[in-house]
């Protein structure tokens, strides 16, 4: 189905809605002198971010492992390949939807999960939330979330939601997740394996800054019966206790694939691997039951000098693009970066950083705005 409701096989459906009329909406709207508020040049808000939000919020959303060559990598891995178009093809229609996980959607984009939304405003995962489910596009909702799950959810309505789960050592917490998740409407299971230790981040380092010791970006873990019967009183009594109690959970360096076998058992949607850039990685994934796999350095926050997201997309496709859905992130800024991506074989494309800086910078609007840009260019 496209995003009008109307099935993909439906001619008039496809004609009622291009993305791509947005630019025309603005070059009208400058008719009466308004100029957008934001940039339709989506490379230029981490700047501005930069200069309205805190180094230490900001920090912590752009920054990167060591000094930042990952980040760089991914950027330079986008940018070195070219597209060659192609004339006098018939394009008068364009139809971005496609089908996903078994879901259709209206186009290959979903946003990332991002965590600890409030940083950056104070309608947080909800602001992001909404603006997704305007858009048509699936929202993901990171455990680190300012927001409990539930709350997100109900933003939402009946739009398209997926998980992020950063699995905890405490099985009784993850297995309460998973089962507040599926309760709430959230439809896939997104696992991310590329965090089981903090690394080393010289933006946050540098300011002392860490969230979570604050009690930010907890909102899932204090809201959880299975953390809560963990502490000996109740957060808003023992807050410190509670942080402690959540950083000693919250990632799980053990963990190995027979623990795979878990996820499956207490989930019976799909899941997908995110942090995959190997393609046995790929292929042991594909072995233990999984649907899918995200190709993706966390945006190059997690271990400096790792393989950009790009190059190792095209090994990963190959080995398991006819077993697994294969979706990508990490350096994604522009709809060229979208189209290149697809075209090395990801079924869709999780945008982050940039819809994170129109979040900071006005909203719910800005978060659409973004979407809206992206896609149009796309």
């Amino acid at each position: 189905m496209r995003r009008d409701g109307t099935a993909r096989g439906d001619r008039a459906g496809r004609m009622a809605k291009h993305w791509a009329d947005f630019q025309y909406e603005i070059y009208l709207n400058g008719m009466t002198g308004a100029v957008p508020r934001l940039p339709t040049d989506l490379t230029r808000l981490e700047e501005l971010t930069e200069q309205r939000l805190g180094p230490g919020p900001v920090g912590y959303v752009a920054g990167s492992a060591g000094d930042g060559s990952t980040a760089r990598a991914n950027r330079a891995a986008l940018d070195r390949r070219r597209i060659v178009p192609r004339m006098l093809r018939d394009v008068h229609e364009r139809d971005l939807s496609v089908e996903v996980l078994g879901r259709a959607l209206p186009a290959p984009l979903a946003l990332a999960p991002v965590g600890v939304l409030s940083l950056m405003h104070p309608d947080a995962e909800s602001a992001a939330a909404r603006a997704a489910a305007a858009q048509g596009v699936p929202f993901v909702l990171s455990s680190a979330s300012s927001t409990p799950m539930e709350q997100v959810a109900e933003a939402m309505g009946e739009a398209e939601r997926w998980f992020q789960l950063y699995w905890p050592k405490d099985v009784e917490v993850a297995r309460s997740f998973l089962e507040r998740a599926r309760a709430a409407g959230f439809t896939a299971l997104v696992v991310t394996l590329d965090t089981p230790l903090l690394s080393w981040r010289p933006r946050d380092l540098d300011q002392a800054y860490l969230p979570f010791l604050h009690g930010v970006g907890t909102a899932n873990y204090f809201s959880d019966p299975a953390f809560r019967a963990g502490l000996a009183k109740p957060v808003h009594e023992d807050p410190n206790a509670a942080v402690m109690h959540f950083v000693g959970m919250f990632a799980d360096p053990a963990k190995s694939w027979p623990d795979l076998a878990f996820l499956r058992e207490n989930w019976d949607g799909p899941i997908v691997l995110k942090g995959v850039l190997h393609p046995d990685d790929a292929r042991l994934a594909a072995d233990a039951g999984m649907d899918g796999v995200v190709v993706s350095n966390h945006g190059g926050r997690q271990v400096a000098g790792a393989i950009a997201a790009a190059d190792a997309l095209p090994g990963v496709v190959e080995a398991v693009g006819d077993r697994l859905t294969v979706l990508f992130d990490s350096g994604v800024r522009t709809g060229d970066d979208v189209f290149k991506a697809l075209a090395l074989g990801a079924r869709a494309v999780l945008l982050g950083r940039p819809y994170v800086y129109g979040l900071g910078l006005e909203g719910q609007e800005g978060v659409e705005h973004v979407i809206r840009c992206l896609l149009a260019e796309l």
